[in-house]
């Protein structure tokens, strides 16, 4: 009876943890290059003196849905969206490297090259600075360019670098807490001149909603059910305890 009472009681704990998984992806549905997370389960053995026989519910390999989102127009010089498979590469916090599919740029009040939450876009030798009084543009193989803003000298196009594009396996990348992806053991991809973008665009996210909505409806109904298990089970032990007692 205890077996029951073990697979429930995991059941029902990754349950509320799956639906905060889909949670989020619903609430992500509207940003930018976000990829939907997703999750499965496993069952494992209890190990311990008199456990060998009991077993719960683990996740297992959590990952991310790597569709590619629908490309938006948006017309803004510094808006880019990946073509197909790659990431752009960022400089996170801590000095190392992330990729994001969020294109969405800016220029800071430094001059350098930014996404919307501030880490600097990563070029050939580091971030890219980008000077003032210009209009910046991107090219398809991710080359970054400005033009004076002055009428006189509108013609003349400076190359300033080319945007850091990788597309390392999936199966090598991780997602952080802050949305941002990672290669395992710290490792930094190389850069891929396949990977290609495209301007004045962004990529939205890929998560449907309407399949997330009847997930969510499926496993808060799965959820119920392992708490009935529960109730089963206490319901036997009660039973069981009535019979015992009357002997």
């Amino acid at each position: 009876m205890d077996r029951m009472i073990y697979v429930a009681m995991s059941g029902a704990k990754q349950m509320l943890e799956q639906q905060s998984v889909v949670a989020n992806n619903i609430a992500n549905a509207s940003t930018t290059g976000f990829r939907a997370q997703m999750s499965a389960f496993r069952s494992a053995e209890v190990l311990g003196e008199g456990a060998a026989t009991r077993a719960f519910v683990v996740e297992s390999t959590p990952g991310a849905d790597f569709t590619p989102g629908a490309i938006q127009q948006t017309g803004r010089d510094l808006d880019v969206a990946i073509e197909g498979a790659g990431w752009i590469a960022v400089q996170m916090p801590d000095g190392s490297e992330g990729y994001t599919r969020n294109g969405s740029l800016q220029v800071n009040v430094n001059g350098v090259l930014q996404t919307r939450s501030g880490l600097s876009v990563l070029g050939d030798g580091g971030p890219i600075a980008v000077p003032g009084d210009t209009r910046v543009t991107v090219g398809g193989d991710g080359t970054v360019s400005t033009v004076p803003t002055n009428a006189a000298q509108a013609t003349q196009v400076t190359p300033l670098g080319r945007i850091k594009l990788v597309n390392p396996p999936e199966a090598q990348l991780v997602r952080g807490d802050d949305g941002y992806f990672r290669m395992r053991g710290n490792a930094t991809a190389e850069v891929d001149p396949k990977v290609k973008v495209h301007g004045g665009a962004l990529e939205g996210s890929n998560v449907n909603v309407v399949e997330a909505m009847v997930s969510m409806i499926s496993i808060s109904r799965q959820f119920e059910m392992q708490m009935k298990i529960l109730q089963n089970a206490d319901g036997n032990d009660r039973q069981a305890s009535q019979i015992l007692s009357m002997r």
